[in-house]
């Protein structure tokens, strides 16, 4: 914290903080309870607003003993992970899509999905990752995807090892929308994944920018149309050699006209040193404390025509007809990436289970079976459906109330 106050005075507050897993160490609610204090303090000492903080699961956010005792969880992930690698995705969807088995599979997230409720990036199995919107500068957005590489951790309440995991193509889809960077945060590099090879491909041409966790190594790969960031750990255990806590801070800004637009990508990676025992920069190559790129932005992306509608819900772009050009359509998970409306998650989970319940009931907002489902889930379904019925203001305005 003292570096970060150091380093905000010299390049300016944080817009955002990105947390790629492992805010637990074994699932527990007391842990999450301690890191979102510690987190609030980052926040407040970087400048960075609550409604900007994201975060996905990492193997320490599941609870191994949940894995120990539930034989449906054993059995879901253990139909996933036998299957034979052509059969794999068809049976993540089988267990995902199955009302017993998605829960089950979901259930030591359990833990890990109130904590991330109020920021927007709880999970369930009918969304297992989530995507959100962030503006930056000269009208491009940066579309933030929290990927989820921990579906199958923990099985049998073991650990996990290399290429044991798997993400699947449903979490890579990632289609191009004009004016829109890709970003990618995700716990478990490609060498922890099955299906590393295929992630590899995706997320090299679909997203512009891939932040990855788990090894306590910082890397950094400055590519012509992508940037790949390995975080390292800011607090890993002290008996891991060599200890070198670590954090980064990237700054983006979009330069240039027209199709020569591109997002200026300054990378400063920081780590802690042993004597004396401060952090320094990592440097590149060259041997300057900043890495830096140039990423082109999508203007537009050649698509085939898919009708009049022109539109997949699970995509979030669509076709104009006459151009057979990608062009934005609304998306409602993604605009819960606005200021205001992260602000209102923040505020409507701070409220009781009751008052929630009242708010979602009164205005319609809870389907049938709703009820049964855990709390990150139900209210996650009812904020996105209120998005999509644009009824975010009386949300906003019932929590007003209730506040007061």
């Amino acid at each position: 914290m003292r570096d970060l106050i150091k380093q905000v005075e010299l390049l300016g507050d944080v817009g955002a903080i990105l947390i790629g897993g492992d805010v637990a160490f074994k699932g527990a609610k007391e842990e999450y309870e301690t890191a979102w204090k510690w987190i609030l303090q980052l926040a407040q000492i970087s400048g960075c607003p609550m409604e900007r903080i994201f975060v996905v699961p990492g193997n320490h956010d599941v609870d191994r003993a949940i894995v120990r005792q539930s034989v449906p969880t054993q059995s879901a992930q253990h139909m996933i992970a036998s299957a034979p690698k052509q059969q794999r995705e068809w049976r993540l969807s089988q267990q995902l899509e199955h009302d017993d088995s998605g829960q089950s599979l979901l259930k030591p997230h359990a833990e890990y999905n109130i904590f991330a409720a109020p920021l927007g990036c709880n999970i369930w199995p009918e969304k297992p990752f989530w995507h959100q919107d962030v503006d930056l500068n000269g009208g491009v957005t940066l579309r933030i995807f929290g990927l989820t590489s921990t579906l199958l951790s923990g099985k049998g309440g073991e650990d996990d090892v290399p290429g044991s995991l798997y993400l699947s193509p449903r979490q890579t889809v990632l289609d191009p929308v004009p004016n829109t960077a890709n970003l990618v945060l995700v716990h478990h590099p490609l060498d922890w994944l099955s299906d590393g090879e295929e992630v590899d491909d995706a997320l090299t041409n679909r997203a512009a920018f891939h932040l990855f966790g788990h090894k306590h190594k910082q890397r950094a790969v400055m590519a012509d149309t992508y940037v790949r960031i390995g975080a390292g750990a800011v607090n890993p255990s002290r008996g891991e050699q060599p200890y070198q806590p670590g954090y980064n801070l990237i700054d983006l800004k979009v330069d240039g006209e027209g199709p020569a637009r591109h997002i200026k990508v300054e990378l400063h990676q920081r780590r802690l040193q042993d004597a004396p025992e401060t952090f320094v920069a990592i440097t590149n190559n060259n041997g300057e404390p900043v890495f830096r790129a140039n990423i082109p932005v999508p203007v537009e992306a050649d698509l085939p025509v898919i009708g009049d509608s022109g539109a997949d819900p699970q995509i979030g772009g669509a076709v104009d007809g006459e151009v057979g050009k990608a062009v934005a359509v609304p998306d409602a998970e993604a605009a819960m990436g606005e200021a205001d409306t992260r602000d209102l998650l923040y505020r409507f989970w701070r409220l009781t289970s009751g008052q929630r319940r009242t708010i979602a009931q009164g205005l319609g907002l809870l389907e049938d079976g709703d009820m049964q489902l855990p709390e990150p889930e139900r209210y996650g379904r009812a904020l996105i459906r209120a998005g999509e019925r644009k009824l975010i203001n009386d949300v906003a305005a019932a929590v007003a109330k209730l506040e007061n």
